[in-house]
């Protein structure tokens, strides 16, 4: 990974934000056999962040750029990205204001979400974003995301990992991806927005923030998650029909670790004592399983159906109101850390960091 400073001006080291740059539709080009990752992106950077009304340029902070050596696709992260990305910011973290990450819109809000869980207690902004059509295509939102995240990432009061995009500044834990083809692609069903843009302004809400409630230095947890990088940790939507035989195809393989089950409405699954007896098994051999809504807004909360009473008694964990992504990341880094199986539970269905 190399860093390149540009629009050095006469900041200090520590008064600059950090760009990281992981691959994604914003730096791509068109080649061959479609979009791939595009060379010089820093001098491309440049070139389009040239073009913005002399006030905007006078307006972004004094920022250098990290490349990742190897550029992906965001379909092809993995757990062991999630851990890169919040290794490379962990390592420079006392030499930036804030950090700018560029990734892939596809599993964007997982990566943010893995941030929020490796980064506890930060006390300066890490802002995510990626764009729907590369830097250079014409209609590109990709100048308009990366100069709002360059201004929030300056910002003294965001103390979290958010994400920017089409002019909203989310909380990165509690966001997900809602559209495949619209600028306006993130949504964050269950907070309110952190910030956004009007017009020329940038504007913050801080008592939507983290900002307010923590204190102290950084807590940042940064386990390997080399164990769970090959599908460990496996997801699973309910559909009617699902037999028992299904669920034990998956939950019953040795390999697996951890479970999310996505179920319907406030916690629903079929009548069937086979399914749960799966689930019961699977909680017994010490495997996380936890559940959230198929619903992308509400939550999972047991208490409400006589078919919650099962699944708590199973062992099943409930999953309130957090989005699938903010549930699977936090299952894998539970079960990276050096914890008994009654700490992960416990702190599963604790808010760590403003995720439920």
């Amino acid at each position: 990974m190399s860093v390149t400073p540009l629009l050095s001006g006469a900041a200090k080291r520590g008064e600059r934000i950090l760009v990281i740059y992981t691959g994604g539709t914003l730096g791509m080009q068109a080649g061959a056999a479609g979009l791939e990752p595009g060379a010089n992106f820093e001098a491309r950077l440049q070139r389009a962040l040239d073009t913005l009304p002399v006030p905007q340029q006078s307006a972004l902070p004094p920022f250098e750029v990290m490349n990742f050596d190897t550029l992906i696709d965001s379909s092809a992260a993995t757990p062991l990205t999630w851990q890169r990305i919040g290794a490379a910011i962990a390592e420079r973290f006392n030499d930036y204001q804030g950090f700018v990450v560029l990734h892939g819109t596809d599993t964007l809000s997982f990566s943010a979400a893995s941030l929020a869980f490796q980064l506890q207690g930060l006390d300066r902004p890490v802002v995510l974003t990626g764009a729907m059509r590369p830097l250079e295509a014409e209609h590109s939102d990709a100048l308009a995301n990366v100069y709002g995240a360059l201004r929030f990432a300056a910002s003294d009061s965001l103390k979290e990992v958010a994400i920017y995009f089409a002019g909203k500044l989310l909380r990165g834990v509690r966001a997900v991806k809602y559209d495949s083809e619209a600028p306006d692609a993130f949504a964050s069903p269950g907070y309110p927005l952190l910030g956004e843009r009007v017009g020329e302004d940038f504007i913050e809400y801080p008592a939507r923030g983290l900002g307010t409630t923590r204190r102290g230095a950084p807590r940042f947890e940064l386990s390997s998650y080399a164990g769970l990088a090959q599908g460990e940790v496996v997801r699973l939507a309910l559909w009617p029909g699902i037999a028992a035989w299904q669920l034990e195809a998956l939950l019953g393989d040795d390999r697996v670790k951890g479970a999310l089950l996505q179920l319907w409405g406030a916690g629903n699954l079929p009548d069937d004592p086979a399914l749960l007896e799966v689930l019961a098994r699977a909680c017994g051999e010490g495997k996380l399983v936890a559940a959230t809504s198929l619903c992308p807004r509400g939550g999972v909360h047991f208490a409400t159906y006589a078919a919650g009473a099962g699944l708590e008694a199973a062992g099943v964990l409930a999953g309130a109101d957090m989005t699938p992504e903010a549930a699977l990341t936090k299952l894998v880094h539970l079960l990276a850390q050096p914890l008994s199986l009654e700490d992960r539970r416990r702190q599963f269905v604790t808010s760590l960091c403003g995720e439920r």
